[in-house]
Order: C-alpha cells, then sequence, then structure tokens
C-alpha cells in the first residue's frame, strides 16, 4: 500500500489559484493523497476544469474581496463538513512591478493586495473553523525573495512576499497551541507560465537568475506541490510558523558549481 495516497484521507483542502501553475499542481497532488479539493479561482473556466478533473468544488472567488473569500470557505465547510488544510497561493507578478523608481502607487497597491491582503483575508476566514475543530494546517504561498534580496527588482512583489511570511510566523506561534499549524512555503524559480511568460520575452534576465540556483534548474510545480502535500499532513506534525525553502539552494549559495 502507497501511504501516500492515503495521507489526506477525508480532509477538506480549499486552494487558492488553484487553476493554473503551483496552485493546480497542489490541487493534483493534494486529491491524488485523498484529499476532497475546493478551489478558488478568478478564472471561472480553467477553475472549473480543475476542479472537475479531481471531482472537486469551485467556487469563484476574488480573494481580494472579503465577502467573496468568506463565501469561499463557507461553501467547502458547507458542502463537505470541515477545513482541514487551507493552502493561500493566489498570487501575481506583473510588469509593472520592476523599481521602486518605475513602479508607480497603484501598481505597488495591486499587488498588495492580490499577494499580501489575500493571504490575510484567507487566514482570517479559515482559521475560526480549524479552531472548532482543533486543527488544522494553512500554508501561504511566499517565496525565497521574502528572505533575499535581488537587483532584478519587482519591489512590491518582495514586499508582499515578506509580509506573507512574517505574518505566517506569526500565526503559526498565536495559534500553536489549538492544534493548527501555519507555514510560509517559499519557492526558488519555478517553472510556471508567469516565468515562462517572463523569459521568453527576456532569455537575459532568464540566465541572470538561472545562474544562481546551485542545481542548475529550475523548480517544477510538482516539486512544490509535494512540499505542499507534505506541510498539509501529519508528518509535518511538529513544523509550524516556518519559513519552508523550496530553492533548489539558491537561498544558501554564495558562488555555485560550475
Amino acid at each position: 500500500m502507497d501511504v501516500k495516497a492515503s495521507r489526506l484521507k477525508g480532509r477538506v483542502a480549499v486552494v487558492t489559484g488553484g487553476a493554473s501553475g503551483i496552485g493546480l499542481a497542489a490541487v493534483r497532488r493534494l486529491a491524488a493523497e485523498g484529499a476532497r479539493i475546493v478551489i478558488g479561482d478568478v478564472d471561472p473556466a480553467t477553475g472549473k476544469a480543475a476542479a472537475d478533473e479531481v471531482g472537486g468544488l469551485f467556487v469563484a472567488t476574488d480573494v481580494t474581496d472579503q465577502a467573496a473569500v468568506e463565501n469561499l470557505f463557507r461553501h467547502a465547510f458547507d458542502t463537505y463538513g470541515s477545513v482541514d488544510i487551507a493552502f493561500n497561493n493566489a498570487g501575481i507578478s506583473p510588469p509593472d512591478d520592476a523599481s521602486i523608481l518605475d513602479t508607480g502607487l497603484e501598481a505597488w497597491r495591486r499587488v498588495q493586495e492580490v499577494n499580501l491582503t489575500s493571504v490575510y483575508l484567507c487566514c482570517k476566514a479559515a482559521i475560526p473553523y480549524m479552531r472548532r475543530q482543533g486543527k488544522g494546517s494553512i500554508i501561504n504561498t511566499a517565496s525565497f525573495v521574502a528572505v533575499m534580496g535581488a537587483a532584478t527588482s519587482q519591489i512590491s512583489y518582495s514586499a508582499s512576499k515578506g509580509g506573507v511570511l512574517a505574518m505566517s510566523r506569526e500565526l503559526g506561534v498565536e495559534f500553536a497551541r489549538q492544534g493548527i499549524r501555519v507555514n510560509a512555503l517559499c519557492p526558488g524559480p519555478v517553472n510556471t507560465p508567469l516565468l515562462t511568460e517572463l523569459f521568453a520575452k527576456d532569455p537575459e534576465r532568464a540566465q541572470r537568475r538561472l545562474v544562481h540556483v546551485p542545481m542548475g534548474r529550475f523548480g517544477e510545480p510538482e516539486e512544490i506541490a509535494a512540499a505542499v502535500a507534505f506541510l498539509a499532513s501529519d508528518d509535518s506534525s511538529f513544523i509550524t510558523a516556518n519559513t519552508f525553502l523550496v530553492d533548489g539552494g539558491i537561498s544558501g549559495a554564495y558562488v555555485t558549481p560550475l
């Protein structure tokens, strides 16, 4: 028997940004391990397709809207009877977020709303369900840029992910004795549509990043999804308030191999 295949059996996982990239890979992995899936996403076509693929539920959700987020978690609870896992993963990295010298206030605010405020709203909505249950795992998508600086700046993105990291740490500490674990997942550069599109336009920009990864490649969404499943499961029962780096060694590197 494959232990992993039933590691999350009977648990309900809410995934925001579950229609593509890391979110979609996580949806597939969590479902493969037995979880019932609820996807919150702004794109009804891809969101519903992802939910249908794993026999889950899709709820159209603007993660910057408090009522919409509350509706997402309420739907999950009303349909399946619990909220065991919250993978708060929705995020954006738009081209108008660059150096602080070039990034306008509206661009700054939009990224903060989608990347940081949405995580606040999702945690705020999920925690009451988990408190009543006396257990739950919250996984918030931060980034390796939350712990490292880059000269190829995306100032609002980096700041938002630093905020996700700090908030996750604090929530992990605050609710540790109520059975709720909260961890910040910090991926390195990953082969997602977001990254592929960015680097297709600017191969030099891609190479400038790739040279710093000791493993010599970008991560795959499935590799990040495996970390999500671990943090969602009881295999990580003594891990909370953690900066969980899955980055090919980039945050630990000074000089990388040739």
